[in-house]
């Protein structure tokens, strides 16, 4: 197994930001430049590693080293803060508009609200949130690099050493993985493998086991077709598992089987939720106080629409994105 140095990671962190069309350039005359800068500081004595790392520390954050080797322009704010900046809000963008549109979906649901009326209200809230965010999240680092107490030169001068700690080698970010690995077959087999329990342990002995007889949460008019469809596709998602490995890759053919076997889950469940008939009505009558049922349970069946259809959108993007990552 290669072993992933120093280099490797200075490298990847350089060229991610850079044009696919000028990656592999780039990446080939850097690693030249470093790998002549270490021989240079080998030859005066320095031991291997010591000297790596002393070449990446002059170097300097590999994004600002990547900007200057492309000539990008990134003065929306001003170099000193951009990069921070930029990562903060690519964040929050990736996860506050989600978060709101789940829960004006719910909101309308529970509501009794259409489909159409369900993405007519997540539409314009969702549009507002990213505006908001863009907004708000540049006003603050604009304010914060007009008012930090240096000089417009030293706001425009282009350093390795960010507005409060330099930069270290030990702040590179580990190679992101490609899904494809022995612990990623593993895990996935694992998970496939709690679910088909989790669906037996329901039947035969309930989610509720302390009663007089068992009392699935599942309904019991999903055995034996809908339960025997379930296991065919979580066997089919187990060989996907095993042919991505034994390929060491995600590609986009198999990202694409992975999005059609999430549509073969996802559709069915959600049909079966929206007539009633994938949760037992018994469970709510049950366990639930009878005033309150009815409205448990289309909270249930709302999570759980939302969860299943977030759950597959999740997993099918993280395939492209590794079957990218592979190229």
């Amino acid at each position: 197994m290669d072993t992933i140095t120093l280099t490797d990671r200075y490298v990847a962190a350089a060229v991610r930001s850079v044009p696919e069309n000028q990656r592999e350039d780039l990446a080939a005359e850097l690693r030249g430049s470093i790998a002549d800068q270490i021989d240079a500081r080998v030859e005066q004595g320095e031991a291997p590693d010591a000297a790596e790392r002393a070449v990446l520390t002059d170097l300097g954050d590999p994004d600002k080293l990547a900007a200057s080797y492309t000539d990008r322009p990134f003065w929306l704010i001003g170099p000193r803060y951009y990069f921070m900046w930029w990562r903060l809000l690519k964040l929050l963008l990736a996860i506050v508009p989600a978060c709101a549109a789940f829960g004006v979906a719910i909101a309308q649901v529970l509501d009794g609200g259409s489909i159409g009326q369900v993405i007519g209200a997540m539409v314009p809230v969702t549009i507002q949130v990213i505006v908001n965010i863009a907004f708000w999240t540049t006003l603050v680092f604009a304010i914060l690099e007009r008012a930090d107490g240096s000089s417009p030169l030293e706001r425009t001068k282009l350093t390795k050493d960010g507005p409060w700690a330099p930069w270290t080698v030990d702040q590179l970010p580990e190679p992101k993985t490609r899904g494809a690995g022995f612990g990623d077959l593993i895990a996935t087999l694992v998970l496939l493998g709690g679910v088909a329990g989790a669906v037996l342990w329901d039947y035969f002995i309930g989610f509720i086991p302390d009663l007089n007889e068992p009392l699935p949460f599942l309904h019991p008019d999903l055995w034996p077709w809908w339960i025997a469809a379930l296991f065919v596709l979580l066997a089919l998602e187990a060989l996907l598992a095993v042919w991505v490995y034994a390929r060491g890759r995600w590609d986009y053919v198999t990202a694409t089987i992975n999005v059609v076997l999430n549509i073969l889950v996802v559709v069915p469940a959600v049909w079966l939720l929206s007539e009633g008939r994938a949760i037992n009505p018994d469970f709510y009558e049950t366990v639930i106080p009878a005033n309150s049922a009815d409205t448990v349970a289309v909270v249930m069946t709302t999570i759980f629409g939302f969860g299943i259809v977030g759950v597959a959108i999740w997993d099918s993007v993280d395939g492209y994105l590794k079957a990218r990552r592979a190229r």
